[in-house]
């Protein structure tokens, strides 16, 4: 009886399928995520950093799809994946053409591979930080699916505040009719906030599971908004107090709600800790 009871407690104890495999999600995109601050790092020690930005913006999505599969299905995540990814690149394909919605632009010839004039990596990186910032908009307006499409919308384009300053100083595009916010258009962040409602009604759309707690995603996007300013504010020559300033407090305000929701509304799982 004694054995017959240990063994059952055993099967008992065994993590199931599922708990398994977001405990192995989590890991692998804790240690991309890691890789990819290393990669952060050593971009702000190089003369030419543009040498490893597509590799941040690779580790950066990479880690972005294995924390999401702790707490959707892989498929579903993939598939959403690609569906931000293509709708990223159709925006900026379109944009360099008719200057619809972001305002008159072109890319340089710096980032590359590129299809059509658009680099794959934007792309990419707007499938990465897609997926994070739903997951901030998930931590923060949980019961409302409308509130998570406006909120996310929000969070990403408020990485666009250092996300186009970073790479107009490293010559990756050039503003035809350039704006008040460090040459960049007011018009772009429209068109960033128009683009964003798009991505995060996909995400919804394709991730049908309830919105859930998912401190691995949470983390991307606090690591993205904490090296930024620290980069603005103290690493890159010239330093830029107001891109630090402007980015920290729009990204700082979304890291501390949704660190602050998620964990008071976090459920009894511990599926996509960091």
């Amino acid at each position: 009886m004694s054995s017959g009871r240990s063994g059952h407690d055993a099967v008992r104890e065994r993590p199931s399928p599922v708990r398994a495999r977001a405990g192995a999600a989590s890991a692998i995109g804790t240690a991309l995520l890691s890789a990819m601050v290393v990669a952060q790092v050593a971009t702000g020690l190089q003369t030419r950093p543009i040498l490893l930005t597509s590799v941040v913006v690779l580790l950066l999505a990479a880690s972005a799809l294995a924390f999401a599969c702790a707490t959707h299905s892989p498929v579903r995540v993939f598939a959403a994946f690609a569906a931000v990814v293509a709708t990223g690149y159709a925006a900026e394909w379109i944009g360099i053409r008719t200057g619809v919605p972001f305002g008159a632009y072109h890319y340089t010839d710096v980032l590359q591979p590129a299809l059509g004039g658009v680099p794959v990596i934007v792309a990419v990186a707007w499938g990465g930080m897609g997926l994070a910032a739903h997951a901030v908009a998930a931590a923060i307006a949980p019961g409302s699916r409308a509130a998570r499409i406006v909120t996310g919308a929000l969070a990403l384009t408020a990485w666009d505040l250092f996300l186009d300053p970073q790479m107009m100083r490293l010559d990756l595009w050039v503003w035809h009719d350039p704006g008040p916010y460090r040459d960049v258009p007011i018009s772009n962040f429209v068109g960033w906030f128009v683009v964003s409602l798009l991505v995060m009604a996909l995400l919804e759309g394709v991730l049908t599971e309830p919105a859930t707690w998912n401190a691995g995603l949470v983390s991307v996007y606090t690591v993205m908004a904490v090296m930024e300013t620290i980069g603005f504010a103290f690493v890159f020559d010239p330093t830029d107090p107001l891109v630090a300033t402007a980015g920290g407090l729009s990204m700082g305000l979304f890291t501390l709600l949704a660190w602050r929701r998620g964990r008071r509304g976090r459920p009894d799982s511990e599926a996509g800790r960091a």
